[in-house]
């Protein structure tokens, strides 16, 4: 879990993050991405990408990094911004956003997946990107952890609350047979995302 960020440190880069975002696919509520520093070997028990550990899990990991890392950001994109720039700047967006949030901040970044820039919005740290990075290095695995707990935590502790009816902490905006029948009684509220809802609105007519 440690050879991406050793291989970067043995090309001279002193301080490398991991990078992931959470919550592209849902309806409704914002994109969430996180960078975390870690210190070289950092024994985080059950660590791995955030879909593989249990909730329970996450929550203890979720803690343990923010006390551990060197440095860590958590940053955000709202529905409205997501439907101004399209999801994939918008992850763009969120990315950049955490990585420069880093305090101290990072020379080189690990960024999960194949993606590193949009039609509008790039990533523009030097950086490298890793497909199923969540999995293969320990720091984009931290950021896994604390981009999904801190959206879940968003989509059941604000959102929920502001519109109940829409039962958001059960299925976290994502579009479940539940969610369209919610939809199908209420129409979207304030914090979905409107291009995301085209096939409901054919649907209906």
């Amino acid at each position: 879990m440690w050879a991406f960020e050793r291989a970067a440190a043995a090309r001279g880069y002193a301080a490398v993050c991991g990078v992931d975002e959470a919550g592209a696919g849902p309806l409704a509520g914002p994109v969430y991405a996180a960078a975390v520093i870690l210190s070289d070997g950092l024994d985080l028990p059950y660590l791995n990408d955030s879909k593989q550990v249990t909730p329970k899990r996450r929550d203890l990991l979720f803690d343990e990094i923010r006390e551990r890392a060197l440095a860590f950001s958590i940053a955000s994109v709202s529905a409205e911004e997501i439907d101004e720039l399209d999801i994939l700047n918008a992850r763009m967006l969120a990315m950049e956003r955490a990585i420069s949030g880093l305090q101290p901040a990072a020379d080189y970044a690990l960024i999960d997946g194949n993606r590193d820039h949009g039609s509008r919005v790039a990533v523009t740290l030097p950086h490298e990107t890793i497909v199923k990075g969540d999995g293969l290095s320990a720091s984009i695995a931290a950021a896994s952890i604390l981009a999904k707990v801190s959206r879940d935590r968003y989509m059941t502790e604000v959102l929920d609350r502001q519109y109940p009816e829409y039962r958001f902490a059960k299925h976290k905006g994502y579009g479940t047979k539940l969610h369209y029948a919610l939809l199908d009684t209420y129409g979207p509220s304030p914090v979905h995302r409107k291009t995301f809802l085209k096939k409901w609105e054919e649907r209906r007519g």
